[in-house]
């Protein structure tokens, strides 16, 4: 995915501070070795003289070959590299010395972004999700059908805890594998402790590293972010804009945790509505049953998430206490 252009200014910009960190570090280098080696910064000098040189014999074919002048650069490179080596230096200790020797700090090859850029894009996008430490934990590959009975069913489906889990599983994948090319929103739900948020964790991390842009909130920071937005001149309406409904998958978790009153409910259908007007995804999981939903927050709401969400069902017994007791 295309990033925006302020995350892709936001990369380009450390670009640049490696460009002139590493430069800083090569002219120490150079002050250095140039006092304590006077002769290499003749040599540095020859070197630029008769590089120039062979320029424009390559362009006027004058009498001196640029093979001539490209001999006299080699044997002074060679005298560099031997004063350097005899003084206790690498040979290199005057060549810039690159983050990224593929890009040279640049971000590019040629016309194709650099492995460390698509790197630093990803760090980027993690580090904007609020989630960068807790996926390295909750993803796929931790992912454990062990803390779901084979035994007890839920009598409205006849599934297992433990089919319940494989199934909700297989639509996060699903849902991963269209996410380009066809537009869904996921709502998580069930007891508390059964694997809601770890889900969308593992849906979060599959996303990030594929360079989506993913936001999570918890329901009351960001009710909280949408009140100080409404009431405060300190967080601007386009930056809301930008951060979260135009992110490619917001996350809200723990719905109904928050304190619900009339201006809740109508931020969280402005939230609602503006992401499904823009085909943006959006993952919510709550401990909420469907009628409590109702219950809460209002008619037009409910109705947005009805038509426009896939209800993705937990059943089990609580993880976290699982996990301390065995």
């Amino acid at each position: 995915m295309p990033l925006k252009n302020i995350q892709y200014d936001e990369i380009m910009r450390e670009y640049n501070r490696r460009q002139l960190e590493n430069k800083h570090r090569q002219e120490i280098c150079r002050k250095k070795a140039y006092g304590e080696i006077p002769r290499l910064k003749e040599i540095d000098e020859e070197v630029a003289t008769l590089s120039a040189s062979k320029i424009r014999a390559m362009l006027t074919r004058g009498e001196t070959s640029a093979s001539d002048l490209k001999a006299q650069i080699a044997l002074l490179a060679e005298e560099r590299r031997a004063l350097l080596l005899s003084h206790g230096y690498p040979a290199d200790y005057l060549e810039m010395h690159y983050t990224c020797p593929l890009c040279q700090d640049t971000g590019y090859i040629g016309m194709e972004k650099c492995t460390c850029f698509r790197k630093a894009a990803i760090d980027l996008l993690y580090a904007q999700s609020n989630l960068k430490e807790i996926l390295k934990k909750e993803n796929f590959a931790h992912f454990s059908f062990d803390y779901y009975s084979d035994k007890i069913k839920n009598e409205a489906t006849g599934l297992s805890e433990r089919e319940t889990a494989r199934q909700a599983v297989e639509k996060a994948h699903l849902f991963i594998d269209g996410f380009d090319t066809s537009w869904k929103n996921l709502l998580i739900y069930g007891d508390t402790g059964v694997g809601k948020t770890f889900l969308s964790h593992c849906i979060a991390q599959e996303l990030i590293e594929s360079g989506h842009s993913v936001v999570y909130f918890s329901a009351f920071d960001l009710f909280d972010l949408l009140s100080q937005s409404a009431f405060s001149k300190n967080i601007s309406r386009e930056a809301l804009d930008d951060f979260i409904f135009s992110c490619d998958l917001l996350i809200i978790d723990d719905l109904g945790t928050e304190l619900t009153n009339s201006f809740i409910s109508s931020q969280f259908f402005l939230c609602v509505n503006e992401r499904i007007m823009r085909n943006k995804s959006t993952i919510i999981s709550t401990n909420l049953t469907i009628n409590s939903l109702f219950d809460l927050y209002s008619e037009r709401t409910f109705s947005r998430i009805i038509s426009n969400y896939e209800l993705i069902k937990l059943i089990g017994k609580d993880i976290r206490i699982q996990k301390k007791c065995f």
